[in-house]
C-alpha cells in the first residue's frame, strides 16, 4: 500500500511540473529599428492557356453547362507557371516566372475577373533567387481589353531582397486574345520591404 501511495504521489508531481517546461514561444522583445526601402520593377507577364506549349492549365471545372464559350468558364480553378520577360514578346529575355493559382470568377463570357495567389520569382540579375507574392482579385475587365486599362493588384509578401515587402502592381494589356484567352500585360510594381 506505502509503495502505490509513492507512485501515486510521484505521478501526480510528475504531470503537474511537465507543462512549465512546454513553452512553444520565446520572450518578445522590441525590434531595432530599420530602414524601409522602396524598389520599382517593371517586366512583362505572359499567360499562355493554350498552344503547343501552354503555361496555364485549366485543373478544376464547376460542374455546369456552359451555353457559349469562354476562355475561362465561372468557376474554373487554373494553376500556372507563366514567364515573366523584359519585353512585350513572349521570347524577350526571361527574368523569371509567376507560379501560383487562379479562381475564375465572371459568370459573363465577354468578361474575365478572378482571384489570384501568385509568387512572381526572379532568376536573373540584381534580384536572382529573390521573390514577391500577389494575392488579390483581378477587377472585372473585357477579354480584350484597350492598352490604356490599368488593373490594380495588392502585394502581400516576398522573400530574399524583398522580405516582408508589401506593394501594388498595375496591369495593363500589351496584348490579349478573346479566342484563345492568351494575354501578355505589361506589370509595373512599387514594393516596400526592408
Amino acid at each position: 500500500m506505502k509503495n502505490r501511495m509513492i507512485f501515486a504521489w510521484a505521478m501526480i508531481f510528475c504531470l503537474s511540473v511537465a507543462p512549465v517546461y512546454g513553452q512553444y514561444y520565446s520572450k518578445t522583445i522590441k525590434a531595432p529599428p530599420r530602414v524601409e526601402k522602396m524598389t520599382r520593377l517593371r517586366f512583362f507577364y505572359h499567360d499562355i492557356p493554350v498552344g503547343k506549349d501552354p503555361t496555364t492549365f485549366l485543373i478544376a471545372q464547376a460542374n455546369i453547362t456552359q451555353k457559349f464559350f469562354s476562355p475561362s468558364p465561372y468557376g474554373s480553378l487554373y494553376s500556372m507557371d507563366d514567364p515573366l520577360t523584359l519585353g512585350p514578346n513572349r521570347t524577350s529575355k526571361m527574368v523569371g516566372n509567376a507560379q501560383g493559382l487562379y479562381l475564375a470568377l465572371s459568370r459573363d463570357p465577354t468578361k474575365f475577373s478572378a482571384v489570384f495567389y501568385a509568387d512572381f520569382a526572379f532568376t536573373t540579375g540584381k534580384f536572382k533567387g529573390s521573390s514577391f507574392s500577389l494575392f488579390s482579385r483581378y477587377p472585372l475587365t473585357d477579354f480584350v481589353p484597350g492598352p490604356n486599362i490599368i488593373r490594380e493588384m495588392a502585394i502581400v509578401g516576398g522573400t530574399g531582397a524583398f522580405r516582408m515587402a508589401k506593394g501594388f502592381a498595375l496591369f495593363r494589356a500589351s496584348s490579349s486574345s478573346a479566342k484563345t484567352g492568351d494575354a501578355s500585360l505589361k506589370v509595373d510594381v512599387t514594393l516596400y520591404h526592408y
